[in-house]
């Protein structure tokens, strides 16, 4: 369904399912009822200012009935943000496809509190491109290479090659080094993750997840020997590299999840996870050229020489 309220300041509308029948009499006495607790004053006036549309484009009005639309759309009151101090670098952009270098710390899409601090927001407002989407994601915590489709007629051949898997991801990461482990390998599990357990786990079972690992270099500074990684992923399972790598006994540097879930803390710029995007790669679906585009950032725990 395409929301009858565009886009504003980068950010969309939202969209919510009304009950058939219930206590409520009006749309508003319903909203009000969820979502009061966290700013009645709020809902009311954007009813009252006509804020609130039905797929029709409709206005819902404070005295529109329960039962007269199925679903309506209305902007969420975003709190100010403080900025992150990060920045992200726009590697290519035409009339279909935008390509960045994520940094670190900056999530992908909005969610919990980063609305205008995302990917997505920033780059809607910087390049006023309202229908920007992504094509794929990025953990919050993870930098480098990042796709978002420019044009919706097009977007559909971007996202095909994401579910076809006919895109080579490649990432770096640093991490301790395990001389007696046999590289280059491939690992192979079974990883789950519930909406309700903030972990992926490995379980028992048929692998649904595929990563190659290769040691790519190592660096004694005096405090240990730390190795800088490259690793494939042939599936998309979220967290998967970071569970590979844990698994080997190789957590990778400055994760707060695996192997060990550590406290909630405030972010430390200074130590990001030492996790990069480093390129992608495929046949471009418009031109059919063979593309590649590569980050230009380093993990500061293993600097270049």
């Amino acid at each position: 369904m395409k929301s009858p309220l565009p886009v504003r300041n980068g950010v969309n509308a939202t969209r919510l399912r009304l009950p058939q029948d219930g206590p409520w009499a009006t749309a508003m006495e319903y909203v009000l009822e969820r979502f009061g607790h966290v700013d009645s004053i709020g809902i009311m006036n954007r009813f009252e200012r006509g804020e609130v549309r039905a797929l029709s484009g409709t206005i819902v009005t404070p005295d529109t009935p329960l039962a007269e639309h199925t679903f309506i759309w209305y902007y969420r009151e975003v709190p100010p943000e403080v900025r992150l101090p990060v920045e992200l670098e726009v590697l290519h952009q035409d009339s279909d496809l935008v390509v960045v270098d994520k940094p670190h710390f900056l999530p992908t899409t909005p969610g919990g509190g980063y609305v205008a601090e995302s990917a997505l927001v920033r780059l809607r407002n910087l390049l006023d491109l309202p229908e920007l989407v992504p094509i794929h994601r990025l953990d919050r915590m993870t930098a480098g290479v990042l796709l978002f489709a420019a044009n919706p007629d097009t977007r559909g051949k971007y996202q095909q090659l994401f579910e076809k898997r006919a895109v080579r991801k490649r990432y770096e990461a640093v991490a301790a080094v395990r001389p007696e482990l046999d590289l280059p390998r491939v690992v192979n599990s079974r990883m789950i993750k519930s909406r309700t357990y903030l972990l992926a786990q490995e379980v028992e079972g048929d692998a649904n997840a595929q990563t190659h690992v290769e040691l790519l270099q190592t660096s004694d500074d005096g405090g240990g020997t730390l190795g800088r990684y490259g690793l494939e992923p042939h599936t998309g399972k979220t967290h998967q590299l970071r569970v590979h790598m844990a698994a080997l006994g190789l957590g990778i540097l400055n994760d707060p999840f695996y192997p060990t879930l550590l406290p909630q803390a405030a972010d430390d710029y200074a130590k990001p996870l030492q996790l990069l995007a480093r390129s992608i790669a495929f046949t471009d679906p418009l031109s059919g050229r063979q593309v590649e585009y590569r980050s230009g950032r380093q993990l500061s725990a293993f600097p270049p020489a």
